[in-house]
């Protein structure tokens, strides 16, 4: 499909930042935190309701993943360093860089044990992207950077304040069940402060009402440090502000290049009808005048009734004419399908995709099961999409089979188109595929072109079936 550098990802939206995070709600604009509000809305029995118990689970939880995550850093980027002079440690410096990835992905599942509204992925999702594409992409988000700052800054101060809340809770719950450790310790010494032996289990009541206190003050602290790690969470491991401008910029670059393709268009089928039908059409009216001339003169007797001259030269006329009529209704057909086939409004995508798979030099294999029509700028993206990548591997790939595949798959339609041939793809090339890529882009979807060289060619698209 063209020559150039292989395995990379146009479109409007997913040139640069993932244009799902467009739908997202910033970071700092979002729901108040469940805990907080429940907290103000009872604060005396907080401390015995449900939401305590899982501010307890999610700090004990975060307090044993932090330190695992911190450790793992730290060794991580010590034997990166040390072993960065002979090569070896910078893929493990790079591991460091994207740490953030899976522990940003781990906290935002970790926050439902406390939240009802999940904090969105701010980054894009990359199906049937190569390594370097997803390694390259990922290095340029901020939310890449983000991620990775929360777990090495932010990550260690609230494990330690998770490891603290740990122990004032398992301190406080061993206080306020002395007396049941007395009583089964017993005749065993038991000192719950040094120097100071407790005779028995009644002498443990003191320790009790400590430890109902500890934890009382254990669910309040708990629920602030709760609301805290939430917030951080929102304001580091969700979508910005700046991410979400960015990515309208784009889309706005996008709209713009989509209506200068659309003039462009416009302007070629203006040629196209002037250069061609309408030349057929012309040749046409003037071979017909010639024919009716002839006619008339027979008509008039000017010529032999008889002369055999006079009506195979009028039947030459005619043959001409009728030959200048088909050709220029078949530009006719060609042009108005090429700006939209009546198969694809009349019959769908599939019928519309197995009449361009017929009149293809290349064979192509179609596998589209769809559950039914498409939303119809659906279906014509991905029509078009199928034509320019058939179109690209005829002339470009020299392969000798194509394999075009579609399925609707948690409301999107992923279409890929697979061709066996040289490959090398460069979708700069020309303004057919980022044409296609600002199509999908409007769409809210993206398209992806993978061409190693040697092949083979995989130009895949995604785009939302709902919202239209």
């Amino acid at each position: 499909m063209g020559k150039g550098r292989a395995d990379e990802q146009v479109g409007g939206a997913a040139a640069t930042e993932p244009a799902t995070a467009l739908q997202a709600e910033p970071a700092d604009d979002g729901p108040p935190v469940a805990v907080w509000s429940a907290l103000r809305a009872h604060p005396f029995r907080f401390p015995v309701t449900r939401h305590s118990l899982r501010c307890g689970a999610y700090l004990l939880s975060g307090a044993v993943l932090g330190l695992l995550v911190t450790v793992l850093l730290v060794a991580l980027t010590l034997a990166g360093l040390g072993l960065s002079a002979v090569g070896i440690g910078l893929p493990l410096l790079l591991a460091v860089a994207l740490a953030g990835l899976p522990a940003g992905a781990l906290e935002r599942r970790r926050l439902r044990l406390v939240e009802p509204h999940p904090v969105p992925d701010p980054h894009r999702a990359l199906p049937g992207a190569g390594l370097r594409a997803r390694l390259r992409t990922r290095l340029r988000e901020r939310a890449t950077w983000r991620e990775l700052a929360h777990t090495a800054l932010v990550g260690p101060v609230l494990t330690a304040a998770g490891l603290g809340f740990t122990a004032l809770l398992l301190f406080s719950a061993a206080l306020a069940v002395s007396p049941v450790i007395v009583w089964a310790l017993a005749p065993e010494t038991v000192m719950l402060i040094p120097g100071h032996a407790v005779p028995g289990p009644l002498h443990a009541l003191p320790a009790t009402a400590v430890g109902l206190a500890g934890l009382l003050l254990a669910g309040y602290a708990g629920a602030l440090l709760t609301t805290v790690q939430v917030r951080l969470a929102r304001l580091m491991l969700g979508p910005r502000e700046d991410d979400l401008g960015r990515q309208v910029l784009e889309l706005t670059r996008s709209r713009a290049r989509l209506a200068d393709a659309f003039e462009a268009e416009r302007r070629r089928i203006e040629r196209d009808l002037h250069d061609g039908a309408q030349q057929q059409l012309v040749a046409l009216t003037m071979t017909l005048g010639l024919a009716a001339h002839e006619l008339r003169e027979r008509a008039a007797g000017s010529r032999p009734p008889d002369g055999q001259a006079a009506e195979d030269g009028a039947l030459v006329l005619v043959d001409r004419a009728r030959t200048e009529a088909r050709r220029a209704l078949e530009q006719l057909r060609d042009l108005v399908r090429g700006i939209h086939p009546q198969v694809l409004t009349d019959h769908g995508l599939p019928a519309a995709v197995a009449e361009i798979a017929l009149r293809h030099p290349v064979p192509v294999e179609i596998d589209l099961d769809l559950p039914g029509r498409l939303p119809g700028p659906v279906e014509t993206t991905a029509y078009f999409t199928v034509t320019e990548a058939l179109t690209n591997a005829a002339k470009h790939s020299g392969a000798g089979a194509i394999a075009v595949h579609g399925r609707v798959e948690a409301g999107r339609l992923v279409l890929q188109v697979t061709d066996d041939g040289c490959g090398g793809a460069d979708p700069a090339a020309g303004a057919g595929l980022q044409g296609l890529a600002d199509r999908a882009a409007i769409l809210r979807g993206r398209l992806m072109v993978t061409s190693p060289s040697g092949g083979p060619t995989r130009l895949r698209l995604e785009v939302p079936c709902s919202g239209w």
